[in-house]
């Protein structure tokens, strides 16, 4: 069984405004986080207790897990030189 992915309004406004091809690479990630949101590659962030950050080419994925209720949260998708 998988989480459940939960995209917050600020990061499905994020997504609206990118290129279609990267958009496709974003959701494909997304998905593949829906069945292990630890991948290999995938790094802890610093001050945030269950957050996370995964690349897709110069663009990063923040989100936090939650295990007990088996959710993936993803609340920031942005370009590398702008998300921190």
């Amino acid at each position: 069984m998988g989480y459940a992915l939960i995209v917050k309004p600020t990061a499905q406004r994020q997504l609206r405004r990118l290129d279609p091809p990267l958009v496709q690479k974003i959701i494909q990630k997304l998905q593949q986080l829906q069945q292990n949101p630890r991948p290999p590659g995938v790094r802890k962030l610093h001050g945030a207790p269950r957050g996370y950050r995964v690349r897709v080419g110069d663009w990063r994925i923040l989100y936090t897990v939650d295990d007990q209720a088996k959710e993936v949260q993803v609340y920031r998708i942005k370009h590398r030189s702008q998300v921190y």
